[in-house]
């Protein structure tokens, strides 16, 4: 591996480590995905999407954008983004050449925490304001030493055990460094305006309050603009149309919901601001091509939501 251009990570494309004991239960094993590779703007995906493990990404390339829970944020070379469990998002890449990025997810069963306190706070980095962190190349240098110690870990302890307890102590060490420089970082949301922006601030609204009664009426007197105004241009700039874009932001929550938490499914179509059980199966059935209670055993099932090799960025 090699020093990226103007970056303080090792990186080499095609490079991962994937820790994943599927002898255990889901909820008794370590898990680990780091993936070393590129993005390119044609696999830009449609709509946001979520997992049930912490992922992280960091862009090496100069320039991309990621929205979170509706929010669009302007990434730069080096940048950090944070994603809890269940955070609806999605990566923008731009036009030309892939874009290099590094993606690691992660998961840490609570039933495994020796430390719970310990490792609840380092884990709040999660839960920030701001899910975007950028820092002074000091700061980088400091950081990112552990990303990669963490490769050079994979590649030269040959035990297995040995090595997977020394990439976790490792990574939790990145975790903390990350926790300790948390006042330090001075990403700054872009202050552009005009009505792209606006529309960005509508589907983060929309992310906001999906369990309400929202409609494109409600929004467009929200915010100040002609219902058919913001018709159009919401279709522009998100490629759905607003009754879409809410349905689509709905049924990605209630989702999340059938496969982590044992709500009944009436209770789960209330919760994600459907207004009728029917309305709810209905829509279900139309976007995910089964009805609820089939998508949750299958997924129970085939525990596709469990590998974290499922990532995809």
């Amino acid at each position: 591996m090699n020093y990226y251009p103007n970056s303080p990570l090792l990186y080499e494309k095609g490079f991962s480590i994937i820790i994943n004991d599927d002898s255990l239960s889901f909820d008794s094993s370590i898990c680990y995905y780091f993936d070393y590779d590129q993005r390119s703007h044609s696999v830009n995906m449609d709509f946001p999407h979520f997992h049930s493990f912490y992922e992280m990404m960091i862009l090496l390339s100069p320039k991309a954008y990621h929205f979170v829970n509706g929010t669009r944020y302007d990434l730069a070379a080096n940048d950090i983004v944070l994603l809890a469990p269940s955070v609806l998002h999605q990566s923008e890449y731009l036009p030309g050449a892939p874009s290099d990025r590094i993606i690691i997810g992660f998961l840490f069963p609570e039933k495994m925490w020796a430390f719970p306190g310990g490792y609840r706070e380092i884990l709040s980095i999660f839960g920030s304001s701001c899910p975007v962190f950028r820092f002074h190349r000091e700061e980088q240098n400091l950081l990112f030493a552990s990303l990669n110690e963490i490769a050079d870990i994979s590649q030269r302890v040959s035990n297995p055990s040995v090595r997977n307890l020394m990439i976790h102590n490792k990574f939790v060490e990145f975790l903390f460094t990350l926790y300790s420089l948390r006042e330090k970082n001075h990403y700054a949301p872009s202050m552009e305006g005009g009505m792209k922006e606006k529309i960005y601030s509508i589907t983060s609204y929309i992310h906001q309050h999906y369990s309400e009664d929202i409609s494109l009426t409600s929004l467009a007197e929200a915010f100040y603009i002609s219902p058919y105004y913001l018709s159009h241009q919401f279709k522009e700039v998100t490629g759905y149309t607003v009754v879409q874009y809410i349905q689509q932001t709905r049924i990605k929550n209630a989702q999340y919901l059938l496969l982590n938490s044992n709500e009944k499914i009436t209770r789960i179509a209330e919760a994600t601001g459907f207004s009728s059980f029917s309305q709810f199966n209905r829509v279900f059935r139309k976007l995910c091509q089964a009805s609820p209670s089939d998508y949750k055993a299958e997924a129970r099932k085939s525990s596709t939501d469990v590998t974290l090799t499922s990532i995809n960025q």
